[in-house]
Protein backbone atom coordinates (compact mmCIF):
# COMPACT_ATOMS: atom_id res chain seq x y z
CA UNK A 1 0.00 0.00 0.00
CA UNK A 2 0.91 3.62 -0.90
CA UNK A 3 2.50 4.84 2.34
CA UNK A 4 1.36 8.33 1.96
CA UNK A 5 -2.28 6.66 1.68
CA UNK A 6 -1.24 4.53 4.54
CA UNK A 7 -0.52 7.59 6.54
CA UNK A 8 -3.96 9.39 5.67
CA UNK A 9 -5.96 6.29 6.95
CA UNK A 10 -3.97 5.92 9.95
CA UNK A 11 -4.89 9.98 10.86
CA UNK A 12 -8.65 9.35 9.53
CA UNK A 13 -9.00 6.10 12.03
CA UNK A 14 -6.97 7.99 14.62
CA UNK A 15 -9.54 10.88 14.20
CA UNK A 16 -12.72 8.97 14.06
CA UNK A 17 -12.28 7.12 17.61
CA UNK A 18 -11.24 10.51 19.33
CA UNK A 19 -14.46 11.61 18.07
CA UNK A 20 -16.30 8.21 19.40
CA UNK A 21 -14.80 8.79 22.51
CA UNK A 22 -15.47 12.50 22.95
CA UNK A 23 -18.95 11.98 22.39
CA UNK A 24 -19.36 9.06 24.65
CA UNK A 25 -17.52 11.13 27.27
CA UNK A 26 -19.79 14.38 26.78
CA UNK A 27 -23.07 12.03 26.97
CA UNK A 28 -21.44 10.09 30.39
CA UNK A 29 -20.36 13.34 31.91
CA UNK A 30 -22.64 15.84 31.21
CA UNK A 31 -24.07 17.96 33.79
CA UNK A 32 -27.70 18.51 33.98
CA UNK A 33 -29.30 21.66 33.09
CA UNK A 34 -31.40 23.53 35.77
CA UNK A 35 -33.73 25.21 33.40
CA UNK A 36 -35.51 27.03 36.29
CA UNK A 37 -32.03 28.41 37.07
CA UNK A 38 -31.34 29.43 34.08
CA UNK A 39 -34.65 31.17 33.28
CA UNK A 40 -34.16 33.18 37.21
CA UNK A 41 -30.45 34.34 35.78
CA UNK A 42 -32.20 35.73 32.76
CA UNK A 43 -34.00 37.89 35.28
CA UNK A 44 -30.87 39.18 37.02
CA UNK A 45 -28.63 42.16 35.80
CA UNK A 46 -25.65 40.58 35.17
CA UNK A 47 -23.27 42.62 37.47
CA UNK A 48 -22.09 39.23 39.05
CA UNK A 49 -21.48 42.13 42.28
CA UNK A 50 -21.87 39.29 45.06
CA UNK A 51 -24.54 41.73 46.87
CA UNK A 52 -27.01 39.34 47.29
CA UNK A 53 -24.69 37.58 49.52
CA UNK A 54 -23.87 34.68 47.35
CA UNK A 55 -20.77 34.36 44.48
CA UNK A 56 -22.94 35.97 41.99
CA UNK A 57 -26.08 35.90 39.48
CA UNK A 58 -25.33 32.47 39.00
CA UNK A 59 -24.90 31.90 42.58
CA UNK A 60 -28.17 33.32 43.36
CA UNK A 61 -30.25 32.29 40.82
CA UNK A 62 -29.10 28.38 41.48
CA UNK A 63 -29.85 29.30 45.34
CA UNK A 64 -33.30 29.93 44.32
CA UNK A 65 -34.05 27.13 41.99
CA UNK A 66 -33.15 24.93 44.87
CA UNK A 67 -34.99 26.48 47.30
CA UNK A 68 -31.89 27.47 49.53
CA UNK A 69 -33.40 30.67 49.93
CA UNK A 70 -37.27 32.00 49.43
CA UNK A 71 -36.01 35.97 49.11
CA UNK A 72 -36.10 37.04 45.52
CA UNK A 73 -35.79 40.77 46.77
CA UNK A 74 -31.53 40.10 46.98
CA UNK A 75 -30.27 41.68 44.33
CA UNK A 76 -29.54 45.64 44.69
CA UNK A 77 -28.71 46.20 40.69
CA UNK A 78 -32.23 44.56 39.61
CA UNK A 79 -34.59 46.13 42.21
CA UNK A 80 -38.15 45.98 42.61
CA UNK A 81 -38.28 44.95 38.81
CA UNK A 82 -36.15 42.09 39.26
CA UNK A 83 -37.53 40.87 42.03
CA UNK A 84 -41.14 40.73 40.48
CA UNK A 85 -39.42 38.90 37.34
CA UNK A 86 -38.00 35.84 39.79
CA UNK A 87 -41.37 36.01 41.46
CA UNK A 88 -43.13 35.53 38.42
CA UNK A 89 -40.54 32.41 37.09
CA UNK A 90 -40.78 30.58 40.98
CA UNK A 91 -43.64 31.15 42.13
CA UNK A 92 -42.71 33.31 45.13
CA UNK A 93 -43.53 35.79 46.73
CA UNK A 94 -41.33 39.10 45.06
CA UNK A 95 -39.96 41.55 47.64
CA UNK A 96 -39.98 45.19 47.69
CA UNK A 97 -35.92 46.20 47.16
CA UNK A 98 -35.64 49.19 49.24
CA UNK A 99 -33.32 52.26 47.30
CA UNK A 100 -29.79 52.40 48.26
CA UNK A 101 -26.88 53.76 47.51
CA UNK A 102 -22.88 53.79 48.49
CA UNK A 103 -21.57 56.88 49.97
CA UNK A 104 -18.00 57.59 50.74
CA UNK A 105 -17.46 58.30 54.16
CA UNK A 106 -14.73 61.49 53.44
CA UNK A 107 -14.12 65.18 53.05
CA UNK A 108 -10.58 65.25 52.94
CA UNK A 109 -10.48 67.41 49.72
CA UNK A 110 -7.89 69.25 48.09
CA UNK A 111 -8.65 72.25 50.39
CA UNK A 112 -9.62 70.54 53.71
CA UNK A 113 -6.21 67.82 53.63
CA UNK A 114 -2.18 68.53 54.04
CA UNK A 115 -0.09 66.53 51.47
CA UNK A 116 2.98 65.38 53.02
CA UNK A 117 3.97 64.13 50.04
CA UNK A 118 4.16 63.87 46.36
CA UNK A 119 3.44 60.49 45.03
CA UNK A 120 5.16 59.26 41.68
CA UNK A 121 4.28 55.71 40.51
CA UNK A 122 1.10 53.78 39.61
CA UNK A 123 -2.05 55.72 39.58
CA UNK A 124 -3.81 53.27 41.76
CA UNK A 125 -5.44 53.67 46.05
CA UNK A 126 -4.27 50.29 46.93
CA UNK A 127 -0.71 50.90 45.71
CA UNK A 128 -0.55 54.42 47.07
CA UNK A 129 -1.37 53.40 50.40
CA UNK A 130 1.70 51.23 50.60
CA UNK A 131 3.53 53.76 50.51
CA UNK A 132 3.63 55.71 54.10
CA UNK A 133 -0.38 55.29 54.01
CA UNK A 134 -0.68 57.59 50.74
CA UNK A 135 0.10 61.08 49.71
CA UNK A 136 -1.96 63.03 52.17
CA UNK A 137 -1.29 63.33 55.94
CA UNK A 138 -4.25 61.48 56.81
CA UNK A 139 -3.81 57.86 56.16
CA UNK A 140 -7.37 57.17 56.85
CA UNK A 141 -8.97 59.17 53.76
CA UNK A 142 -9.21 58.94 50.33
CA UNK A 143 -6.68 59.08 48.24
CA UNK A 144 -8.34 59.81 44.89
CA UNK A 145 -6.51 57.83 42.16
CA UNK A 146 -9.72 56.08 41.04
CA UNK A 147 -9.85 52.66 42.34
CA UNK A 148 -13.26 52.78 42.70
CA UNK A 149 -13.48 54.14 39.66
CA UNK A 150 -12.40 51.39 37.90
CA UNK A 151 -14.97 49.21 39.89
CA UNK A 152 -18.30 50.29 39.03
CA UNK A 153 -19.99 49.65 36.10
CA UNK A 154 -22.16 52.21 36.24
CA UNK A 155 -20.18 54.87 35.67
CA UNK A 156 -21.64 56.40 38.74
CA UNK A 157 -18.26 57.64 40.59
CA UNK A 158 -16.19 60.59 39.71
CA UNK A 159 -13.15 61.90 41.20
CA UNK A 160 -14.20 65.55 42.70
CA UNK A 161 -11.23 67.88 43.66
CA UNK A 162 -9.15 65.12 44.58
CA UNK A 163 -11.41 62.56 46.42
CA UNK A 164 -14.52 60.20 45.18
CA UNK A 165 -17.83 61.33 44.52
CA UNK A 166 -20.86 58.93 43.77
CA UNK A 167 -23.92 59.98 42.34
CA UNK A 168 -27.04 58.10 43.98
CA UNK A 169 -29.30 58.47 41.43
CA UNK A 170 -26.33 56.19 39.06
CA UNK A 171 -25.58 53.76 42.20
CA UNK A 172 -26.56 50.44 42.14
CA UNK A 173 -25.63 49.38 45.38
CA UNK A 174 -23.67 46.31 43.96
CA UNK A 175 -20.82 47.38 46.66
CA UNK A 176 -18.32 46.44 44.08
CA UNK A 177 -15.92 50.07 44.97
CA UNK A 178 -16.96 48.86 49.26
CA UNK A 179 -15.03 46.05 48.14
CA UNK A 180 -12.60 47.92 46.40
CA UNK A 181 -11.67 50.91 48.64
CA UNK A 182 -8.78 49.81 50.48
CA UNK A 183 -8.98 52.39 53.43
CA UNK A 184 -12.60 51.11 53.75
CA UNK A 185 -14.32 54.52 53.54
CA UNK A 186 -17.40 53.73 50.93
CA UNK A 187 -20.71 52.38 52.85
CA UNK A 188 -24.05 52.01 51.68
CA UNK A 189 -26.47 53.69 53.03
CA UNK A 190 -30.66 53.39 52.34
CA UNK A 191 -31.95 56.62 50.71
CA UNK A 192 -35.58 56.91 51.12
CA UNK A 193 -35.02 57.65 54.95
CA UNK A 194 -32.98 60.42 56.04
CA UNK A 195 -30.09 58.80 58.36
CA UNK A 196 -26.66 60.56 59.93
CA UNK A 197 -23.22 59.69 58.56
CA UNK A 198 -19.73 60.49 60.16
CA UNK A 199 -17.74 61.82 57.11
CA UNK A 200 -14.79 60.66 58.14
CA UNK A 201 -12.74 57.72 59.21
CA UNK A 202 -9.81 59.48 60.85
CA UNK A 203 -8.65 57.28 64.21
CA UNK A 204 -5.89 60.29 65.48
CA UNK A 205 -6.91 62.05 68.78
CA UNK A 206 -8.49 65.48 67.92
CA UNK A 207 -5.61 67.23 67.98
CA UNK A 208 -3.41 65.59 65.29
CA UNK A 209 -6.70 65.54 63.21
CA UNK A 210 -6.80 68.65 63.27
CA UNK A 211 -3.12 68.95 61.61
CA UNK A 212 -4.65 66.59 58.97
CA UNK A 213 -7.32 67.66 57.96
CA UNK A 214 -9.87 70.51 58.58
CA UNK A 215 -12.98 68.58 58.12
CA UNK A 216 -12.31 65.21 60.38
CA UNK A 217 -14.01 64.49 63.14
CA UNK A 218 -11.97 65.44 67.02
CA UNK A 219 -14.17 62.74 69.21
CA UNK A 220 -15.53 65.95 70.80
CA UNK A 221 -18.37 63.84 72.29
CA UNK A 222 -20.90 66.85 71.28
CA UNK A 223 -22.36 64.37 68.81
CA UNK A 224 -22.98 61.70 71.51
CA UNK A 225 -24.24 64.06 73.55
CA UNK A 226 -26.82 65.54 71.35
CA UNK A 227 -28.43 62.23 69.93
CA UNK A 228 -31.36 61.84 71.99
CA UNK A 229 -31.40 57.83 70.24
CA UNK A 230 -28.60 56.58 71.49
CA UNK A 231 -27.09 55.96 67.68
CA UNK A 232 -23.98 57.58 68.31
CA UNK A 233 -20.67 56.59 69.62
CA UNK A 234 -16.79 57.15 69.61
CA UNK A 235 -14.71 54.53 68.36
CA UNK A 236 -11.19 55.49 68.77
CA UNK A 237 -11.45 59.17 68.83
CA UNK A 238 -14.00 58.72 66.12
CA UNK A 239 -17.26 58.83 65.94
CA UNK A 240 -19.76 56.61 64.16
CA UNK A 241 -23.37 56.21 63.67
CA UNK A 242 -25.55 52.98 63.67
CA UNK A 243 -28.00 53.62 60.99
CA UNK A 244 -30.42 51.34 62.48
CA UNK A 245 -30.50 53.43 65.37
CA UNK A 246 -30.54 56.75 63.79
CA UNK A 247 -33.70 58.32 63.46
CA UNK A 248 -32.24 61.45 61.29
CA UNK A 249 -33.29 64.10 63.79
CA UNK A 250 -29.98 65.88 62.76
CA UNK A 251 -28.99 67.38 66.22
CA UNK A 252 -25.69 65.48 65.96
CA UNK A 253 -24.99 67.57 62.67
CA UNK A 254 -25.89 70.84 64.27
CA UNK A 255 -23.64 70.32 67.08
CA UNK A 256 -20.45 68.71 65.06
CA UNK A 257 -18.13 71.60 65.31
CA UNK A 258 -15.72 70.75 62.43
CA UNK A 259 -18.70 69.86 60.13
CA UNK A 260 -18.00 66.04 60.17
CA UNK A 261 -21.55 64.62 60.30
CA UNK A 262 -24.40 65.23 57.21
CA UNK A 263 -27.38 63.94 56.37
CA UNK A 264 -27.48 61.45 53.75
CA UNK A 265 -31.26 61.70 52.68
CA UNK A 266 -32.49 61.35 49.00
CA UNK A 267 -35.17 59.79 47.19
CA UNK A 268 -33.99 57.91 44.00
CA UNK A 269 -35.76 59.14 40.71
Amino acid sequence: MNPILLAVLLLAGIGLIAAVGLTVASKVFAVPVDEKAEAIRECLPGANCGACGYSGCDGYAAALSKGETTNTALCQPGGTEASIAIGEVTGLAAGEVKPMAAVVLCQGHNVNSVQKLEYQGVMSCKMAAQVFGGPKECIYGCIGFGDCIAACEYGAISICNGIARINPYECKACKMCVKTCPKGLIQVMPLEETKAAVLCKNHDKGAATRKECKAGCIGCMKCVKACESGAIEIDRFCARVDIEKCIGCGLCHEQCPVGAIDLISLVKK
